[in-house]
């Protein structure tokens, strides 16, 4: 390992150079508090920025051990030292040069709190002080150039003076805000408890008293800052709970079953609705839906027109289409509102979510022991024992808006009934399958639903929104069932139907293009390049940063590399990806350290594969 005055020596040496000489750099520098570590080096100033890690031992980050002894603790830390370094690396970093020259910055983030691979703590046994931990930290640097030659004593005053100035700043314990970091540490413990309680209370979600759900814009998910209306749960709903930081804290408990939310126009509905969906991941202080949590498993499903879909058994809700179409093994490379709609119901209730330990294996936060840090030299084993798994089935929690339906899909009134005999009809409706799915499989639903009261015969749970305020209407909705009877005929059956295993045809992922074993590329949260194909996910609402992207992507080459053998399910392929990711980090998504992953869940993961347009299955038998 060479030294910090010689990195700056053959920086200055480099001057005027074609930029490709700085491929020279990449190694290992010992700084007098710090390794930098230069991983990978840009071939050009308009590329890729070149990928750097610094790490702080133990003795000069000096962060209590207090801060990262739990799981939820360990990631939330390791979020708040993410933005620390993003906050002093905008401060201190400048334009030098051209292209992306002088550019020091981290992975992308916004409101939610998700493990992330660009940093990690520390904990070492030869430590002074085995009560403290270190930070290994991933970024990435625009090495100066003018034009296409190198800019030397501008990257020497980068890599030598400018990174670390920021890494004193944000890395040292003894210069960061405590109490703000402490904040930030409890704020995620408290919330991560909270989705625990759920299952034991027989609660599907909670919504804080307190919270602000409306946002800004819908391109700002930061809250709204006037005339926000703060939740207020109705009494009838209202549950408590004595987190272990923040105390005694009560809310809207919504419970299994079947729940609609409904109201008029613009009174808070979707708003509501939307803060449910991402009470799955957890959120930074002041988000106004820190404690806004729901179950794990929780999936939005919509209506997605001209989507593929693979041999996925709609049978439950469509059948006897016209020309004899199959659909117990349903394809179509350009899918309708009401076949795509219930592909991603049956697609969603099949990889299902499997139960490790206390918590669920969601991907983050609740299914990793607690007590594990990384040591020096990699993640290491746990601290606390090896964590055993119950490989019980969990199913998911159903989250619907007939805003984002389709509306043959969701309801067939009385009057349709007597215009179209059944027997010409392929679609049963989900009004007649979603009590099934519950008595049947204990699958939950929560439906925005605004335009029809037929469905007040199936709810368990009447929400009413006004004016951004919930109130409890389930009674008066029972009433009014049952004084206004619409007499239409049930089209469900009487059980809900199988829910069908599919084995993925491992030549139909294919990753590669060209001379290239492996293409992947991501376009913000909702486009990827897999191969020669292009993956439309913008319909998948519950995947909300671009590091959760790029991970599925590299997640994808991983199970095809790993685990697709024509013979396994597409559940038990991920069923062992996410176990992998659990067992060793998301760096083995990757042959070098990446520090733009961000953890995803089964369930968006599953969506990504299913949404190739050449992926080919056969049903398991």
């Amino acid at each position: 390992m060479t030294t910090q005055e010689s990195l700056q020596r053959h920086l200055l040496q480099l001057d005027n150079r074609s930029y490709k000489a700085y491929k020279d750099i990449q190694g290992s520098y010992d700084f007098s508090e710090f390794t930098l570590i230069v991983d990978y080096v840009q071939g050009d100033p308009f590329a890729a920025p070149s990928k750097f890690r610094v790490r702080v031992p133990p003795n000069i980050a000096q962060i209590p051990r207090e801060l990262f002894h739990s799981r939820s603790r360990e990631i939330a830390l390791r979020d708040y030292l993410t933005r620390s370094f993003d906050k002093a690396a905008y401060k201190i970093s400048s334009k030098r040069g051209t292209g992306k020259s002088g550019l020091i910055a981290v992975t992308r983030f916004g409101q939610e709190v998700l493990e992330r691979t660009s940093a990690f703590i520390i904990f070492s046994n030869t430590s002074d002080r085995e009560d403290l931990g270190g930070v290994e930290l991933r970024f990435t640097v625009g090495l100066p150039a003018g034009g296409r030659s190198i800019l030397g004593r501008q990257a020497a005053e980068m890599l030598c003076e400018d990174i670390p100035r920021i890494v004193s700043q944000s890395l040292k314990y003894a210069n960061l805000n405590a109490a703000e970091c402490r904040r930030h540490v409890e704020t995620v413990e408290d919330a991560e408890w909270l989705r625990e309680q759920l299952a034991e209370t027989g609660l599907v979600a909670f919504v804080t008293d307190g919270s602000i759900l409306p946002r800004r814009t819908g391109a700002d998910d930061r809250p709204l800052l006037h005339d926000a209306v703060v939740f207020q749960s109705p009494p009838s709903l209202k549950v408590e709970f004595n987190c272990p930081n923040r105390g005694l804290i009560s809310g809207m408990g919504i419970p299994a079953g079947i729940t609609l939310i409904v109201g008029g126009g613009y009174h808070g509905k979707s708003t509501l609705l939307r803060a449910i969906e991402l009470g799955v991941y957890n959120r930074i202080p002041g988000d106004g839906r820190e404690f806004v949590v729901t179950n794990p498993a929780a999936v939005k499903i919509r209506a997605e027109d001209g989507r593929s879909v693979a041999g996925v058994d709609i049978s439950p809700f469509i059948n006897h289409l016209p020309q004899a179409r199959d659909t117990a093994q349903f394809y179509t490379t350009n899918a309708s509102g009401s076949t795509s709609q219930a592909a991603n119901i049956i697609e969603a209730l099949e990889v299902g979510g499997r139960k490790f330990g206390k918590g669920f294996c969601n991907g983050f936060n609740g299914c990793q022991p607690e007590g594990r840090s990384p040591r020096e030299g990699g993640r290491g084993k746990e601290e606390e024992g090896i964590r055993k798994r119950e490989e019980d089935l969990i199913m998911p929690v159903l989250l619907v808006d007939e805003d984002t339906a389709a509306t043959n899909f969701m309801i067939r009134d009385r009057r349709m009934q007597e215009l179209i005999a059944k027997d010409r009809e392929p679609i049963t409706p989900f009004i007649d399958k979603v009590k099934q799915l519950y008595i049947d499989y204990g699958v939950s639903t929560i439906l925005v639903m605004g335009g029809s009261g037929d469905y007040f015969d199936v709810a368990d749970t009447v929400i009413s929104m006004d004016n951004f305020q919930a109130y409890d209407v389930t009674e008066k909705a029972k009433d009014i069932a049952k004084n206004y009877s619409i007499n239409r005929a049930s089209e469900g059956g009487k059980n809900f139907g199988n829910i069908s295993q599919r084995v993925p045809i491992p030549a139909s992922l294919d990753p590669s293009r060209g001379r290239r074993d492996v293409r992947v590329k991501v376009r913000d949260v909702d486009e990827l390049a897999f191969g020669t194909e292009e993956i439309d996910l913008g319909a998948v609402a519950q995947i909300v940063d671009s590091g959760q992207l790029r991970a599925i992507a590299a997640a994808m080459v991983y199970a095809k590399q790993q685990y697709m053998d024509g013979k396994r399910t597409l559940s038990e392929i991920i069923d062992l990806v996410m176990a992998d990711i659990d067992d060793r980090g998301m760096d083995i998504l990757s042959p070098f350290p990446e520090g733009d992953f961000a953890m995803f869940r089964r369930f968006e993961l599953a969506a990504a594969i299913n949404r190739l347009r050449t992926l080919s299955v056969v049903a398991k038998m």
